[in-house]
């Protein structure tokens, strides 16, 4: 594989759906067919993302809407400093949360259209995969692999970001829901084989 052009791609879904473990498998896959591979997420490591981060374990209680500023902040800082260099160096960014994720979360208690506004100016994802998991099965793996709960880990709040999530599917183009209800090596079959139609 020796594709010129380099894309963003996002994977997005709800705490618990594999996410990370998506992303992670992509990025070793295309390392492997010698693409050059940025792996990052969000909230971001910046001094920003640790506040974002701080506030979803209740270690602080900014309101909703400040909580969603300061994700369009972290997510600004992120392009600037690590995915647009890396997209100008020709490489693949794949990215563990992104804009969808401010809608799908966010809109829960702030207004959609408003963040729709002020992430408008962001770059917009080449390609992302929705992992389809129901809330009942993310909040048990999150039961299983963590001592606590974070914002949004209660399944009646989990249900309506993943309706939320469902109802965005035509925010972006070549967006994909994949059904995350399955063994990662079978969620992963299907990441691979959309990517492949499209791009290789």
């Amino acid at each position: 594989m020796a594709s010129k052009k380099r894309f963003l791609i996002v994977i997005e879904g709800l705490d618990g759906a594999g996410l990370s473990t998506q992303a992670a498998l992509l990025a070793r896959y295309l390392r492997d067919k010698d693409e050059e591979v940025i792996l990052t997420k969000e909230p971001t490591t910046s001094p920003i993302g640790n506040l974002i981060k701080a506030a979803l374990k209740h270690e602080w209680n900014p309101s909703p809407l400040a909580l969603q500023l300061l994700f369009a902040a972290d997510r600004a800082h992120h392009l600037q400093n690590e995915i647009e260099p890396a997209l100008r160096e020709n490489k693949i960014v794949i990215s563990d949360r992104y804009i969808l994720s401010s809608l799908a979360f966010g809109s829960i208690d702030v207004d959609q259209e408003f963040l729709i506004q002020i992430n408008s100016k962001f770059r917009k994802p080449d390609l992302t995969f929705i992992i389809d998991t129901p809330s009942e099965v993310c909040l048990k793996r999150i039961n299983e692999n963590r001592a606590t709960v974070e914002l949004f880990e209660e399944e009646r709040r989990l249900e309506k970001v993943r309706k939320n999530y469902i109802a965005l599917k035509n925010h972006f183009k070549n967006t994909f829901i994949i059904n995350g209800d399955r063994e990662k090596e079978e969620v992963f079959k299907d990441i691979w084989g959309v990517f492949h139609l499209l791009y290789v």
